[in-house]
This record gives structure tokens, C-alpha cells and sequence, in this order.
């Protein structure tokens, strides 16, 4: 009996306003459903600009509430017309002037079943997020969907291997990383960090990066979105590093119980070491 996922990410470009890029994001889920995906995954703020490029108030206005906000709402029936899981990554209101960089997970029957709120915020050159978002405050979430266990890991936080482990610690079978990451700041690690979390951690990865040189700023976004096996080889390839594409592959979930039974990282961790690590 097949053990497999199919698993799709949705990599675009700026099209230049917010109704466009969720009309370009519905077709691209359809096009992953009709390719069979049961999974798909959209990148990090998805209908807007990466607008941290810039530090704008104007900005705040694509702030929508989770999940009671038109977007979310509008992907839980998406979800269940084509009866896939959604990733959806978005601004999130909580209250007024209280903001999350967050991701609602929608089953594949378009109930909302939570959302992860990015815990870790960059502020560098570019990268303003710390003028938009307050931290998270959910922790490391883990959602029981129609494809398993899955988890949530938004962009800068891939830098942080703590919780790659606390989503593994959790159950995650496939962890999804939404992001919006710049050429000439960090392509070189692009290939390295999620595969070696991957390894490390014994799971599959998605990750997904926007494309393109916005009109707010310089970053030139590179694409490159992949599917990353436990053993740290890609699933196919990467997608294009200069157009959107829809990147569907199938994930052989038996490879986690191979890979786990060879190297019992989780066996042989030494949680009883590691009390400075979570000293502030």
C-alpha cells in the first residue's frame, strides 16, 4: 500500500496589487490540485509585497484577522473545493496595532485548524519585519491533517535550529518554510540549512522563496523553492530562481522510518545537557 504525499509549494512573483496575487494564488492551488497534490503551500505574506523592505504604516492595512479575515476564510473553501490542505501564509490582526507575521493551516475538508505565528523577528537592512510584527506567542505548533502531522517554520526562522527539533519533538512528518529571502544576503545557505535540518531533525522540508526585484526596494527574490527527504536529497528539482512556478512532488513517507531507524537521533538526544540552552 503506497505511503506517499503529494506535496505542492506555490512560488510567485509581485503582480502588483493584493486581489491579483490571491487570484494568481487560487489558480496555482488548482493547477498543484490537478497534479495530484494533497498538501500545497503558498510563501510568506503572500498577496502583498515583501513590504518590510520599507518602514510604511500604509503597510499595516493588509493586516486581516486569522482565521475570521477574508483570506483565510475565502482558503477554507478552496481547501475543500479541490480537497487539499492549504498552507497560508499571511499578516495577521490580532487588535488594533497588534500584528503577527503568521500561517493558517486549513484541512483538506476546509477546517481551519490553527495557525503558527513566526517567533523570530529580523530587523536588518531590508528586512524591517520588527516594524510589523510582535514575536509569536503560540510556540511551535504541530496540526494533525488529512496528509499527517505537518508543521509550520516561517523564513528567518530556518536560522534557528531549536525549532526544527520542537517540531519533530512534536510529530511533524513534513515541515513547510514560507519565505521571502534575498540574493545577495543568503542564497549560499539556501541549500544548505534546510537540507541539514531535514537531516538532522528526520522529516521532509518544503520551502518556498518569492522571485523578483519589487518595486519597494532592491532584494531580488530567487525562487529556487524545493522538497527536501530526510537523507537530505532533494526531491526533484529546485524551481526556477527568476519565475513563479508550481512545484509538485511526491514524498515517500516510508523514508522516515528508514532514516529513524538509522541514525536514532531522537533516542540518543541528552535533553538533561541542555539546560544553558535556554538560558536567556
Amino acid at each position: 500500500m503506497s505511503n506517499t504525499v503529494r506535496a505542492g509549494l506555490v512560488q510567485q512573483e509581485w503582480t502588483g496589487d493584493k486581489d491579483s496575487m490571491i487570484a494568481n494564488a487560487v489558480s496555482a492551488i488548482a493547477t498543484a490540485a490537478s497534479r495530484g497534490a494533497q498538501v500545497v503551500c503558498l510563501q510568506e505574506l503572500f498577496y502583498g509585497p515583501y513590504f518590510c523592505q520599507v518602514q510604511d504604516t500604509a503597510y499595516y492595512s493588509y493586516a486581516e484577522g486569522v482565521p475570521d479575515g477574508p483570506t483565510t476564510e475565502l482558503m477554507r473553501e478552496v481547501a475543500a473545493r479541490h480537497g487539499v490542505v492549504l498552507v497560508v501564509p499571511v499578516y495577521e490582526e490580532e487588535q488594533p496595532g497588534v500584528y503577527f507575521n503568521t500561517a493558517a493551516v486549513i484541512d483538506a475538508d476546509g477546517t481551519y485548524l490553527g495557525k503558527h505565528r513566526k517567533n523570530h523577528i529580523p530587523q536588518v537592512r531590508g528586512f524591517w519585519e520588527k516594524f510589523y510584527f510582535r514575536p509569536g506567542n503560540l510556540g511551535y505548533p504541530v496540526f494533525d491533517t488529512a496528509v499527517g502531522r505537518i508543521g509550520v517554520y516561517i523564513c528567518y526562522e530556518r536560522h534557528f535550529p531549536e525549532g526544527w527539533r520542537a517540531l519533530g519533538l512534536g510529530g511533524a512528518r513534513i515541515v513547510f518554510n514560507p519565505s521571502a529571502t534575498s540574493r545577495g544576503l543568503s542564497e549560499y545557505l539556501w541549500r544548505l540549512e534546510q537540507p541539514a535540518a531535514a537531516v538532522a531533525n528526520e522529516f521532509f522540508v518544503g520551502t518556498i522563496n518569492r522571485v523578483g526585484v519589487e518595486p519597494l526596494g532592491d532584494n531580488d527574490f530567487y525562487g529556487q523553492s524545493y522538497f527536501v527527504d530526510p537523507r537530505g536529497q532533494l526531491v526533484g528539482e529546485a524551481a526556477s530562481d527568476t519565475a513563479g512556478e508550481v512545484v509538485v512532488r511526491d514524498l515517500d513517507m516510508d523514508r522516515l522510518a528508514e532514516v529513524r531507524d538509522l541514525w536514532a537521533f531522537y533516542r540518543d538526544r541528552r535533553p538533561d545537557t541542555y539546560e544553558p540552552l535556554v538560558r536567556p
